[in-house]
């Protein structure tokens, strides 16, 4: 992990931030993969609501990338670094750095993820292991050290995918991952609630960013995509931003689909 980077916004001061009674002022927002795609969104969701908002992604690009977006958008400060969210010591040591320099989030949206395209019988250990690795157990390191460093309560979102639910072929560590992820966050909603933590998932469907466009799948015609059926990364920050906020303290376990209507039609 590469040293934290910080710009705070300088049009925006923390008093003019906290004069305006958004939902975020005064709190910190750690965000995973949140410099492309659904995580930019959120980035950009909880800075416009003014949040101090923390963005980690694998390449340090992104991540700055997101804190500059994050500022535009009207955060107090932002602050970003380059994480693998597969290294549990990395992960671990990133946390205990946010939590000395910036004090403990008040949410954190596990929203990093891997993807990878091959048959079953393709598959190695090694294959099934980097894709867990991210999609699962970088989530779990993060929601374990939350529960530890989480002193006044706050709130863990995982971004899961509507392939916990159903899935295509060629996907199976990811699709087996994210349904991972739905049993993880009921588990942790339990253990959370006597530390004040809530836990909750959101499943994206098919939504429009790179990933999905440039989906293998999706290309050949294996996934056929009604583009009526397709969504926004807002869409899915919405959600996201609605759940970390105190309008939502009796939502916990919960696994939202947001997926405009796709897996309810028969």
């Amino acid at each position: 992990m590469t040293t934290m980077n910080k710009q705070a916004n300088k049009q925006l001061p923390k008093s003019a931030a906290q004069s305006t009674g958004r939902r975020y002022d005064g709190k910190t927002v750690l965000i995973t993969g949140g410099g492309k795609g659904i995580g930019l969104a959120a980035t950009v969701k909880f800075a416009r609501e003014g949040a101090r908002v923390i963005v980690f992604d694998h390449k340090i690009e992104n991540a700055n990338s997101g804190a500059d977006a994050a500022r535009t958008a009207g955060a107090p400060d932002a602050y970003s670094a380059a994480l693998d969210i597969g290294d549990e010591a990395a992960v671990v040591s990133a946390l205990m750095l946010v939590a000395e320099q910036f004090g403990t989030p008040s949410v954190i949206v596990n929203n990093a993820g891997a993807m990878d395209f091959k048959p079953i019988a393709e598959l190695t250990v090694e294959d099934w292991l980097k894709i867990l690795r991210v999609d699962l157990l970088g989530g779990f390191v993060f929601i374990r050290e939350a529960f530890r460093l989480m002193k006044h309560g706050g709130s863990i979102i995982n971004v899961a995918s509507i392939h916990a639910i159903e899935t295509t072929p060629d996907v199976a560590p990811y699709a087996a991952a994210k349904a991972a992820m739905l049993s993880l966050t009921r588990s942790a909603s339990m253990e959370g609630k006597s530390l004040g933590i809530r836990v909750n998932a959101v499943l994206p469907g098919a939504i429009d960013t790179p990933m999905l466009r440039e989906n293998p799948n999706v290309k050949s015609g294996k996934e056929k995509i009604d583009e009526s059926n397709v969504g926004q990364t807002a869409d899915i920050a919405e959600v996201i931003a609605f759940l970390g906020s105190d309008e939502a303290r009796f939502v916990n376990g919960a696994s939202i689909v947001v997926d405009g209507g796709r897996l309810a039609r028969l």
